[in-house]
């Protein structure tokens, strides 16, 4: 695409056209992993969002003759409150790259503004597990973020409590494992023994994501266990694979960083397993307010600034995210 960037016009008109095809074609892995459960949030319905579980007891009671059934229990789980955070961003086309139609500086910094707010999005929600293990962090803007899910603890945690009952669970692998063939069973093992509903009882949960960073020692070990086409450690290729098809395997690129997004090398090994069910039920919410837009300058006003002859074009979003419960997590959390 050729840009004219003789006029003010055309520029937004480029602008615009420009800014579709980068978000387009922009990944979002931590968004669409069904790691997290996003959703809009329709527009003039206040900046707060309240999220919630229920559960229903899961067996019917034996009935006498002529005995008035027994009524179900329906137990409330924890509840959370979503609230709208902004984010934007603004950047500057000169006066130089309009009026001498620099192509590739103009390219360069738009299609980096319409990165911005999908990137900032990723690297929130990829927080969530990366620092699981927290009750609070501060974000890359000196905010202190609260992480904690309905029951007061972190979303990663050894002893979570239920609304309806006297029985804990735990979500973390002990020992923080690598990621192995015994790991991996291992974290199967505690999503068998250990997810409930808020009544105590055992919860029916598929647990079918595994997700990982990006660290090409686990993707690799990743790869082979999921795509294998005989079982990973047997000598002859005609016994079959249990784990093809059983998982999708999502890779987090944004997960084994600081809160500022730059590498943290101590978390390049953290994997675990989830439930796009459990998550869809009671995992970490993402409400979208303000899906992430272009703001433009308005040809018709003074839109250039006085002093330096710029045109400013800016991003704006808004969303809110928070976890109800760890039931639908299991994590391992090995020492790099």
């Amino acid at each position: 695409m050729e840009l004219n960037a003789a006029t003010q016009s055309d520029l937004v008109k480029n602008a615009v056209v420009l800014w579709g095809k980068t978000v387009d074609a922009l990944p979002t892995p931590a968004r669409s992993s069904g790691l997290f459960d996003v959703f809009a949030v329709s527009e003039n319905s206040g900046d707060t969002r309240d999220v919630s579980e229920i559960d229903l007891e899961q067996y019917a009671s034996g009935k006498n003759e002529s005995e008035q059934a027994k009524r179900a229990k329906v137990q409330q789980g924890y509840s959370k409150t979503l609230k709208v955070k902004r984010v934007a961003k603004d950047i500057g086309i000169s006066y130089e790259m309009r009026k001498y139609n620099k192509y590739p500086e103009v390219v360069a910094k738009l299609t980096s503004l319409a990165s911005l707010f999908v990137n900032r999005l990723e690297l929130d929600l990829s927080h969530r597990l990366g620092f699981a293990a927290s009750t609070s962090m501060t974000d890359k803007d000196g905010a202190t973020v609260t992480l904690t899910v309905g029951d007061g603890y972190q979303l990663a945690y050894a002893t979570h409590k239920l609304k309806g009952s006297s029985t804990t669970y735990t979500n973390i692998v002990s020992g923080g494992p690598q990621l192995s063939k015994g790991a991996l069973e291992a974290a199967e093992r505690l999503a068998v023994e250990n997810t409930y509903n808020h009544l105590g009882e055992k919860a029916d949960m598929t647990f079918d994501l595994l997700w990982t960073t990006d660290d090409p020692n686990v993707v690799n070990t990743a790869r082979e266990y999921l795509q294998s086409s005989a079982e990973i450690s047997a000598a002859n290729a005609g016994v079959v694979n249990v784990y093809k098809g059983k998982f999708r395997h999502v890779i987090l690129p944004r997960l084994a960083t600081t809160a500022a997004g730059a590498v943290d090398s101590t978390k390049r090994l953290y994997w675990g397993i989830a439930s796009s069910m459990g998550v869809t039920q009671n995992g970490v919410k993402c409400g979208i307010w303000e899906e992430g837009h272009l703001k433009l300058p308005t040809p018709s006003s003074n839109a250039e600034e006085f002093s330096t002859d710029d045109i400013n074009f800016g991003v704006r979003g808004g969303y809110g995210i928070d976890a109800l419960s760890g039931a639908a997590y299991k994590y391992s959390f090995p020492t790099a």
